[in-house]
């Protein structure tokens, strides 16, 4: 499905590294997503302010001051559409998001995305969660903030398990992997989560399930909820996702890495197990595996 967007207005309030700086310096060094000359093109459409007076790319800006974008109407990016729900009961929902779909709005997508076609039916749906624009399978909503503040509490004691293809032939049959996550730099979006020392502690469970020369299939338990924490994990034990277009082997990125939300992995959240926020009994929810993963 395609839709046109009517755009939106950016609103940020500038950091203290905007001291000094003028407004197309730091529009380039803060939002790596866009090039110099694409930034100067905004700038020359009367597309940014700067304190509700059009920016010409040259004033000194101070922090503190409110630095606006208004962006333009677009075109969204054809994706999936539909879904499948898996569990509903007065207080949650749980669909099956296809591979393909964005679960939020953001990264140039706002109408085509799981939370505005859910929504559309259950329009106080609140995700509890995300997963991936490429990874399918098992997304959890509340049907009201309270519901969604005590599972929000308990959210480390929900049981999440994926399935995957890894690189290469796994010579191991279960793993824990532990490596830390956080910020490290990349080349067009200025930092991403990866393995780093200084980073945040991370645990993953991997169960091999089937080896062949295409790669490894295997099952991953995730104990914490890290960003990009399996492809990060697998990677940095020599293992990455096969197809993954950021990470590479020991959980860095690729020497010309694409971006997280970029397809070619294979990764689908299979089930999920925890104590209901009102029932009081074992909830288990499982999404049926995809075609390549079968």
């Amino acid at each position: 499905m395609t839709s046109e967007n009517s755009g939106y207005t950016f609103r940020h309030v500038l950091r203290p590294s905007a001291a000094g700086q003028s407004t197309l310096e730091y529009l380039v060094e803060r939002f790596r997503h866009s090039t110099r000359e694409e930034w100067l093109a905004r700038i020359e459409a009367q597309e940014v302010r700067v304190n509700g007076t059009i920016a010409d790319g040259a004033e000194r800006l101070k922090p503190g001051g409110i630095l606006i974008w208004d962006r333009p109407g677009w075109e969204e990016e054809e994706v999936p559409s539909g879904y499948e729900i898996l569990y509903r009961d007065e207080v949650l929902l749980a669909v099956n998001k296809p591979s393909g779909l964005p679960t939020l709005p953001g990264a140039g997508f706002y109408q085509n995305t799981l939370l505005t076609q859910v929504q559309s039916a259950h329009p106080t749906a609140i995700p509890l969660h995300r997963l991936g624009r490429a990874t399918s399978g098992i997304v959890l909503f509340a049907y009201d903030r309270k519901t969604s503040a005590e599972m929000t509490r308990r959210w480390g004691e929900v049981q999440k398990e994926y399935r995957t293809v890894i690189q290469g032939i796994a010579t191991f049959d279960s793993l824990c992997i532990r490596t830390p996550i956080g910020l490290i730099p990349h080349p067009r979006l200025g930092e991403i989560f990866g393995a780093s020392s200084a980073g945040k502690a991370s645990r993953s469970m991997v169960n091999v399930l089937q080896r062949s020369a295409a790669g490894t299939l295997c099952s991953v338990e995730i104990m914490t909820g890290r960003p990009h924490q399996i492809r990060i994990h697998l990677a940095s034990v020599g293992h990455p996702l096969l197809g993954d277009p950021v990470y590479g082997s020991g959980g860095g990125i690729l020497e010309a890495p694409g971006l997280p939300g970029d397809a070619g992995y294979i990764l689908h959240a299979h089930r999920m197990k925890f104590r209901h926020p009102a029932l009081g009994r074992e909830i288990s929810i499982e999404a049926p595996l995809p075609e390549c993963l079968r």
